[in-house]
């Protein structure tokens, strides 16, 4: 064999060398990123709140959420109740919760005892409820414990007269009917679906929406979006009331009060500077029982703005309402972060900050 030959073969095998090694190192360099990107996500997920993950499961049309933290509620009020708890016990844990204004935001409080007794689930065992609303339909979220006796919660669905479905993710359709026989209970719960591996209860009034509701819970169809910054600021909130901005633009407005109040606050928002719309708002309660106001705008610019006159305004009279906000409760810390704006609440005893505060006129949530 030439030794030109020989050079020639060395060399291919050298190249062959390299382009094993290159290969190999875009493969592991792949695997890396792919790891990494699967380690953030995880990351993430363990970290969400259960607000943020409630919200992440949520329809796309929603523009009301009313968010209540049950199991946090019952941590707060010293409250440990089982699906074998006595009636009266429940009765005294919505009162309880009731009185501290923790269940304003729920749909479910008139009728708990009921869903106790004769469903199997009810704010006494649930982890955590949302409350989703649209120009389309309602739908309320209901995430169960580990614990939960699926089979029992479908044999009282059958027993209340609720028809099967053939599928498991399917809705158990009982209507007005199916209700009627207990008296007291929501129309909310007339159709129901039972999502066992997700460890979740969903309920409408309305057959068809609570379908469509069951598959983004899925992950079948997209999820709301905007609300992102509001619900993270709102960290571990036992109640609150979210709106886009266009619904809280509606429900909050000072087109609401009568014309003294609305000529008062004319008045008032021309001493407090620029007002501009917001994008999203969240109204939450926090452990401890502080409030927590979360605004998002359009640029960094208009949150810091409104922080200054939101500030004003929610420290001053407040029209519509009657008396001073400082009735309510204390302003505390108002910063800007970005787009995000957020105004601490510290209540007066007695007071009902959430529930006063969560439909209009409030002037310091004005557009």
């Amino acid at each position: 064999m030439s030794h030109h030959h020989g050079a020639r073969r060395a060399d291919i095998a050298a190249t062959r060398s390299r382009l094993l090694t290159t290969g190999l190192g875009v493969l592991v360099l792949a695997l890396v990123v792919a790891a990494a990107v699967v380690g953030v996500r995880w990351w993430r997920d363990v970290h969400r709140t259960d607000l943020e993950r409630a919200m992440s499961l949520a329809p796309d049309d929603g523009d009301r959420f009313s968010w209540t933290d049950w199991a946090g509620v019952r941590d707060e009020l010293g409250v440990d109740l089982s699906a074998d708890s006595p009636q009266g016990e429940v009765v005294d844990f919505m009162a309880a919760g009731y009185d501290a204004d923790l269940t304003s935001t729920s749909a479910l409080p008139e009728s708990a005892q009921q869903l106790h007794v004769h469903y199997g689930f009810s704010p006494a065992t649930a982890d955590w409820e949302l409350f989703s609303q649209s120009e389309e339909g309602a739908v309320v979220m209901l995430h169960l414990p580990d614990s939960t006796d699926w089979d029992l919660i479908a044999d009282r669905l059958r027993r209340l007269g609720y028809a099967e479905p053939d599928e498991a993710d399917g809705v158990w359709a009982g209507g007005s009917e199916a209700i009627g026989r207990l008296g007291g209970v929501t129309p909310e719960v007339s159709f129901v679906t039972l999502l066992e591996d997700e460890s979740l209860v969903l309920t409408s009034d309305t057959e068809g929406y609570l379908g469509s509701a069951v598959e983004v819970a899925l992950g079948d169809a997209p999820s709301v979006e905007g609300f992102d910054e509001v619900v993270e600021a709102s960290g571990e909130a036992l109640s609150a009331a979210l709106y886009t901005g266009a619904q809280a633009c509606g429900a909050l407005a000072m087109s609401q009060a009568d014309a003294d109040d609305q000529a008062e606050a004319d008045r008032l928002l021309a001493q407090a500077g620029a007002v501009d719309p917001f994008t999203a708002y969240a109204l939450s309660v926090q452990p401890g029982l502080d409030l927590r106001l979360a605004l998002t705008f359009e640029s960094d610019e208009q949150a810091r703005a409104n922080a200054d006159s939101r500030a004003a305004l929610a420290a001053g009279p407040s029209p519509g309402q009657g008396g001073d906000f400082s009735d309510r409760f204390e302003l505390g810390p108002v910063e800007a972060d970005g787009p995000l704006l957020t105004l601490d609440l510290d209540p007066v005893d007695g007071a009902s900050v959430l529930s006063d505060l969560s439909t209009g006129p409030v002037l310091f949530a004005t557009c």
